[in-house]
């Protein structure tokens, strides 16, 4: 794999302002449970089917929203652990470019930086610098990780925090989270086995991504 697309991502960490930390439910299943407001209904669905169906594997997993500009956290037994705010690929689409973990950064056009949708396998790992990450789509180059301003101009820290997602699409396709929350739920969380990432569509329907039983599964 290319190391320059994980290197530019993956840059010097500055500091947070003060995140609000994950909410931790009481019982098992809480997931299936949560308010809209912290859950898109897609969301819920693939909740549903990762817990019901045991897509997840008895795994932790995340879900990606990516029109919310949000990551949710859920244990292995499905308990919703807490959401935060993330930064995404710059452009809308739910497939990577064939070969775009192989490229220079240079070469990566404005539309080519997506976050790709799908079901991944996800690890603890490092990127070029030698920093923690979780690896989402190793061969994509994608991974998620704390945020750091890779230039002062792109101003993420910024868009991270505020209230509205329609400035969240800023990346070359890696996800960025708050610090505290990757540190205080993700590292910990995936330590142990690793687990499950969900990116949810944008452009295709839940279907044609997770398929058809997932979308049973939550209509029962």
């Amino acid at each position: 794999m290319a190391t320059s697309l994980v290197a530019i991502a993956c840059g010097a960490m500055l500091s947070l302002p003060a995140m609000a930390k994950p909410a931790h439910a009481p019982a098992p299943h809480a997931a299936l449970e949560a308010p809209s407001t912290r859950l898109s209904a897609e969301a819920q669905t693939i909740a549903t089917w990762a817990v019901g169906r045991r897509d997840s594997h008895g795994l932790p997993f995340l879900i990606v929203d990516k029109r919310r500009a949000t990551v949710s956290a859920f244990d292995a037994s499905g308990r919703f652990l807490g959401s935060a705010p993330a930064l995404l690929g710059l452009a809308r689409g739910d497939d990577s470019v064939p070969g775009i973990g192989e490229r220079k950064i240079a070469d990566i056009r404005p539309h080519e930086r997506t976050t790709p949708a799908g079901r991944f396998a996800a690890e603890l790992g490092t990127n070029a610098g030698g920093e923690d990450i979780l690896w989402v789509d190793y061969d994509a180059a994608v991974s998620m990780h704390r945020v750091r301003a890779v230039k002062a101009a792109e101003k993420r820290l910024e868009r991270l925090a505020s209230a509205s997602p329609a400035d969240n699409r800023i990346s070359y396709g890696c996800i960025n989270i708050p610090a505290a929350f990757y540190d205080g739920v993700v590292k910990p969380l995936f330590l142990p086995k690793n687990g499950i990432v969900y990116v949810l569509p944008e452009t295709k329907p839940l279907a044609e991504v997770f398929g058809a039983a997932a979308m049973r599964t939550a209509q029962r």
